[in-house]
């Protein structure tokens, strides 16, 4: 089994074997039903690493227009059948190579799948995909931990990395935290320059 969380293998190996501590099994977090209610509907929403891709019901309900991509067809098949009629919003494909513009980037555990090597092309990536004055917002991990994943990042370490192109207007702890980022979840809201 491949160890680089980079490669599609690594999670096609996770997702096969129901080895997924991440996987929030529908759950929705509180600061994503709060970030929405500021939001207006009909934004486009993208969402990186979508795997199981709970939050895209969600968001469709809500008058968005989600595109869940994920290199890993495993992931997407475990989206497909999570979503059922909502399925049309996920899609196979590399998120560094995507092009195109979005109201919004809704970040749940992308970032932390990555190496720290890949961390300053996720960062062109966001500034790329993400309009003028529009978010890059979600659940970052805000904790030492540079093995993983899911690896760490200080919150030093993300304003250096994300600063260049957006404003970060929001960090709140996540009370209602998955267990595996258990108290380094904060609910983060970046606007992008």
């Amino acid at each position: 089994m491949a160890q680089d969380s980079s490669r599609p293998d690594f999670w096609e190996a996770r997702y096969l074997g129901g080895v997924k501590p991440w996987d929030s099994a529908g759950a929705i977090p509180a600061a994503l039903a709060a970030f929405l209610a500021r939001q207006q509907p009909g934004r486009d929403v993208l969402l990186p690493g979508c795997g199981a891709a709970y939050e895209v019901a969600y968001l469709a309900d809500a008058g968005f227009a989600p595109d869940g991509v994920d290199f890993s067809e495993a992931a997407l098949a475990a989206a497909r059948d999570a979503l059922g009629p909502y399925a049309r919003h996920v899609r196979q494909a590399d998120v560094f190579a995507l092009a195109g513009h979005y109201d919004w980037v809704y970040e749940r555990a992308f970032l932390c799948a990555l190496p720290p090597r890949l961390w300053p092309a996720y960062a062109e990536a966001m500034a790329r995909l993400v309009r003028p004055g529009g978010w890059l917002a979600g659940a970052f991990f805000i904790a030492e931990r540079p093995k993983g994943p899911p690896f760490g990042a200080s919150r030093q370490a993300l304003d250096d990395l994300l600063g260049g192109a957006f404003d970060c207007v929001e960090c709140e702890a996540m009370d209602d935290s998955l267990p595996v980022f258990s108290g380094g979840e904060f609910w983060m809201s970046w606007r992008r320059r």
